[in-house]
């Protein structure tokens, strides 16, 4: 089991970096002047020239790339002076020479070229904002698909079971970014008065005083359209489970007891047909928290995918790296969860 785990840690390990290899060369690569676009149009060439040479861009793409990958790593040597105490937080390991130790640092962003904030500090405020819809997102799905998934199960081959399923194709084949707009112009602006919902708006807003207000209208919208598509795989998951189960001997035996059919429903049936669904939610999860990019842009909704956008729009790199890197890094842990659940339920796996 530990050679296991350790195969896959490497496997996620390699995952991050050759995403992070990736992304920096296709971003170095692009025709485009980070430092030109920190100044402005009107910056002369000597200044950009300085500012290139200050943010490391004058030097060849592999050095760039190794220094940023010695940035986010939890090991590297580094010269023990106050600005790299200050940068890094770092603990010394052991001396090395010349004022340099192995020292152990929490990962390094760095900072934005835009507004020169830490991009550690850019993640941490819009992260949860992502979250926080993700997660509404997936217990609504979670909480829908389920329920129309049994519906459908229980009435099979009737005009119930065709119109779920009917629902479910068209839910799940209709981009997230197409619901986002459709629902903002229906309930946002043509019904926006019925409703109370506004077409944009993030979770924060600043009132008529300037002070930070919570809106969790504002969540409403996004989080539907985000949970669309799980919920039509969801319910496709439960109806195919549930009929599987139902045909079961247990099912009708404890039919046969005289139990009531609801108990038989979800003591028996339901909870031996939950495990693909949470194998499902699991991995949805982790693709909603990057699925949110289109679904924030249309709301103006502040999180990881609005902060995203920005920096592309903005070719501001260390922040793109660090959305991409978090992105990455959700997918890996995720999936190496799943893999450690699928090799304890099953030993075989580890073999």
């Amino acid at each position: 089991m530990l050679t296991y785990i350790l195969r896959r840690l490497a496997y996620g390990l390699l995952v991050m970096v050759l995403v992070v290899t990736t992304i920096t060369g296709i971003i170095f690569l692009a025709p485009v002047d980070p430092a030109q676009l920190t100044f402005g149009q009107r910056s002369d060439a000597s200044t950009v020239k300085a500012k290139t040479a200050e943010l490391g861009l004058d030097q060849p793409l592999c050095v760039q790339l190794f220094r940023y990958l010695a940035d986010i790593s939890p090991l590297s040597v580094l010269s023990q002076t106050p600005d790299n105490q200050r940068k890094y937080s770092f603990i010394p390991l052991f001396s090395t020479g010349d004022n340099e130790a192995l020292v152990l640092k929490s990962p390094y962003l760095r900072e934005s070229y835009q507004s020169g904030r830490p991009v550690a500090e850019i993640l941490a405020e819009a992260i949860p904002n992502t979250a926080l819809l993700a997660g509404i997102a997936m217990l609504l799905a979670t909480i829908l698909g389920i329920l129309f998934g049994v519906l459908a199960a229980l009435r099979p081959h009737t005009v119930w079971d065709h119109l779920i399923s009917v629902l479910s194709v068209f839910g799940y084949s209709l981009p997230s970014y197409v619901a986002a707009m459709m629902l903002a112009l229906i309930f946002g602006y043509a019904l926006g008065d019925w409703t109370g919902l506004d077409i944009q708006g993030s979770l924060f807003v600043l009132d008529d005083f300037g002070d930070w207000e919570l809106r969790w209208r504002n969540i409403v919208l996004p989080a539907i359209a985000l949970g669309m598509r799980p919920v039509a795989l969801i319910t496709q998951l439960t109806r195919s489970a549930m009929l599987d189960v139902l045909s079961q001997d247990f099912v009708r035996t404890a039919t046969a007891k005289g139990l009531p059919p609801r108990r038989v429903v979800v003591r028996h049936a339901l909870r031996n047909a939950l495990n693909p669904i949470v194998s499902a939610v699991s991995g949805w999860f982790a693709a909603l928290l990057t699925g949110a990019f289109f679904v924030e842009n249309v709301f103006n909704f502040k999180g990881l995918g609005s902060a995203t956008i920005t920096a592309l729009l903005n070719f501001d790199i260390p922040v793109v790296l660090g959305c991409v890197l978090f992105t990455a890094l959700t997918f890996v842990v995720v999936n190496l969860i799943s893999d450690l659940l699928y090799g304890w339920l099953d030993p075989r796996v580890v073999l």
